[in-house]
């Protein structure tokens, strides 16, 4: 079996007193109390106020917001004068719902409004010079910045020196120089107490539309749509679910299995959101709705969101809903292959001195548009903070970053300032530029910043336990509690549990590298307790070991009319009573899928990663070759029935096992000296085969059909796993 992931498991300590005083006060259960003081609620009266948050008074706006007053004045002078009025976006999920909720507002004001969003590819992030002068020459008189403008001091200045108005609407951090506009709304300059302080820039415009609606005496005629906008903003953009975000947010999630958006509602149906529950959870739009927003302003054209999300015409929507799936299909399979070879380069590296603080990537023909993306999941995958980036041009690189709780994004790129043309962010997130010749002397820098951070031994996933559970515990009622304290996001994370000496009794992997399980554990009085269970994208892990430790959330299941509650895995570590099931699977599974040239190559590397040479201006990305390793003559030997085993000659060891729900038979054969060949069939009689020390192999049923296939790809790479697995245990 594989090894388990190394991490880091921290328990909040427990605080008796005070579940207690919540458990008596509110009748919930000991196990939820203890989530709810692990948040920092630690009395009945705030524990009240938290399950029910519009118990709580509201902040006027007015009052919170000193530019609001002003804002609301200039805009409504504009509207009610026919003045031209342009929204400047971003092209994130924030930024486009933004847009979209001013627009829808304005328009049904009465406003003569329209919008613009710069290019990913072209632009970058924010409004720039040649936006505000298109703006000019189309007679906009008012300029609305919506998730960006608080840094962009020059294009603000063209625009008040062209004579157009602007209003900055913005939840980034404060500059020391701020731009010279009208007004400028942003929580960063309210005091950090208030309700309002975690808004995400569609916090902000939502809170321009329904103040100027109100003050106009029209808010009630559309403050639905607008709420349903909010809420998908807020939680794409992973804000803080405390506060008035979270009152907002409980209302809207009812919302949306309803929505009066058109476009949202094409959405739910394109992603095949369940809208039989009352309320939408969290999950739904960060995994499901918000991925196909942010994969068209990733790779696609943002102007297909902004039209989906303001249209009134459901087949208008259908269509752009389309655009959105094939579009996210396609972020998907850009993410899958970028991840396969960012993992590539860092298993090149000797993570285990504790030399490599923080990882720095850059290979050429990357999309940045989902760099990003994968930066998370190394950052899940290694739990040590992750630049990658990629060639913006011959001369130039731009990158992403992602932090680590210890480790602070920004502050990092501050200390590598002398190196960067343009960077920003903030505390867990950042973006960068930089000439390809400062990029060693970024590399010394960075390390430099991440040794001054980070210690070794926090150089690990982190894993947050909320309180030790058994598997008896976990019920209707239990999960019914804990349902209650949605939404989960930042500030309000999803409880994990966890559970001691559990037997891992069935696995299987399912899908693109999850593992479908069911554990058990023994009760006190001797009898057993099963669960069904995921662990997404484990499937490097598999077969995962019999006895372990388990930290996990709780997820309702209902397939085929029966509900069940079972876990989402998030953890695991050998018990006491399984370190010895720890085998030897992983030497296999190298022997199989390591090419051995680039095996001796990486032994003899430094731990400084080599800087890719930048693509050539001649060849598009189209058109470069994937570089294939040479195809020995015995792979292709499968097409014709193997030889019986002569006289002395190992016979070939077989297996039957099931992947994503398919049968597949393989066999493992052993050919001249020590080399074994592995072949996996499936039920349509196609057939993969790889020699050991290749990377690449054979998939077919005939020899003239046959296709060679890069099995570092993640599907082929588990299929193997399991069929090594399956032999393992024939």
């Amino acid at each position: 079996m594989a090894p388990l992931p190394s991490q880091r498991w921290q328990t909040y300590d427990p605080q008796p007193e005070a579940v207690a005083a919540i458990s008596d006060a509110t009748e919930l259960l000991p196990l939820v109390a203890q989530v709810l003081t692990n948040r920092d609620i630690t009395t009945a009266s705030a524990a009240a106020t938290f399950l029910e948050p519009e118990t709580d008074p509201l902040e006027d706006p007015l009052e919170v917001f000193p530019s609001l007053a002003e804002s609301l004045e200039v805009l409504e002078a504009a509207v009610t004068s026919g003045d031209k009025i342009a929204i400047c976006g971003d092209y994130d999920a924030d930024g486009m719902t933004s847009t979209a909720l001013l627009l829808r507002a304005l328009r049904y004001l009465g406003a003569n409004v329209d919008y613009a969003i710069p290019s990913r590819m072209n632009e970058g992030y924010g409004i720039n010079d040649r936006i505000v002068e298109d703006f000019h020459a189309d007679g906009v008189r008012l300029l609305i910045t919506v998730d960006n403008g608080i840094a962009a001091v020059e294009p603000i200045a063209l625009a008040r020196k062209l004579g157009i108005n602007v209003i900055i609407t913005d939840h980034h951090e404060l500059p020391e120089i701020l731009p010279p506009a009208n007004a400028i709304l942003n929580p960063k300059q309210i005091p950090q107490d208030s309700g309002y302080a975690g808004m995400a820039g569609v916090g902000m415009a939502y809170i321009v539309a329904t103040s100027l609606a109100a003050q106009m005496g029209r808010l009630d005629e559309f403050i639905n749509p607008l709420l349903e906008l909010f809420t998908l903003g807020t939680i794409a953009d992973m804000a803080p679910l405390v506060g008035i975000n979270r009152r907002w947010l409980k209302r809207g999630l009812a919302r949306l299995p309803q929505s009066q958006i058109p476009g949202i509602q094409a959405l739910i149906e394109a992603s095949g959101v369940n809208t039989s529950n009352k309320s939408l959870k969290p999950d739904d739009i960060g995994f499901r709705l918000g991925p196909r927003i942010n994969a068209i302003g990733r790779i696609g054209d943002p102007e297909v969101i902004i039209e989906l999300l303001i249209t009134d015409d459901l087949e208008v929507a259908r269509e752009k809903a389309e655009v959105c799936e094939a579009t996210n299909q396609e972020r998907r399979r850009l993410c899958e292959e970028i991840e396969a070879e960012a993992i590539a380069q860092c298993e090149q590296l000797d993570l285990s001195t504790g030399n490599t603080r923080a990882l720095l990537l850059l290979q050429a023909n990357w999309h940045h548009g989902v760099i990003g993306i994968v930066a998370s999941r190394l950052v899940e995958r290694y739990g040590m903070p992750v630049f990658i980036s990629t060639y913006e041009d011959r001369d130039h690189i731009r990158g992403s970053a992602r932090g680590i709780p210890e480790f602070d994004v920004f502050e990092a790129l501050q200390y590598c300032d002398e190196v960067f043309e343009k960077y920003g962010g903030h505390k867990a997130a950042g973006g960068f530029s930089l000439k390809i010749e400062n990029f060693e002397r970024f590399q010394q820098l960075l390390q430099e910043f991440a040794k001054q951070q980070l210690e070794p031994d926090q150089l690990k996933p982190l894993v947050k336990l909320d309180s030790e559970a058994n598997l008896s515990d976990i019920d209707f009622e239990l999960y019914g509690q804990i349902d209650g304290l949605n939404p989960w996001g930042i500030g309000n994370t999803e409880p994990v549990f966890w559970s001691r000496n559990v037997e891992v009794k069935e696995q299987r992997i399912v899908g693109q590298g999850h593992i479908k399980l069911k554990l058990s554990q023994e009760n006190v009085d001797g009898s057993q307790t099963d669960i069904g269970g995921i662990v997404w994208r484990w499937g490097d892990y598999y077969p995962l070991p019999r006895q372990v430790d388990v930290a996990y959330k709780l997820k309702e299941n209902t397939w085929k009319n029966d509900t069940k509650i079972e876990v989402e895995v998030v953890g695991m570590r050998y018990s006491a009573a399984g370190q010895a099931e720890l085998g030897n699977q992983q030497d296999l599974v190298k022997q199989i899928l390591a090419n051995s040239k680039g095996a001796q190559e990486m032994q003899a590397r430094s731990l400084k990663p080599p800087i890719p040479k930048p693509p050539s201006p001649k060849v598009s990305e189209a058109t470069i070759p994937l570089k294939a390793d040479p195809i020995p003559a015995t792979v292709a030997q499968y097409i014709a029935p193997a030889p019986s085993p002569s006289e002395g000659q190992a016979a070939p060891q077989k297996a039957e096992f099931e992947f994503d729900d398919r049968p597949y038979s393989c066999q493992l054969k052993p050919l001249e000296g020590d080399r074994k060949e592995l072949l996996i069939r499936n039920d349509r009689g196609e057939v993969l085969a790889i020699e050991q020390g290749q990377a690449n192999g054979l998939l077919g049923n005939s020899r003239d059909s046959a296709k060679i296939v890069d099995v570092r790809r993640p599907r082929f790479k588990q299929l193997i796993k399991q069929a090594l697995a399956a032999l393992e245990l024939s």
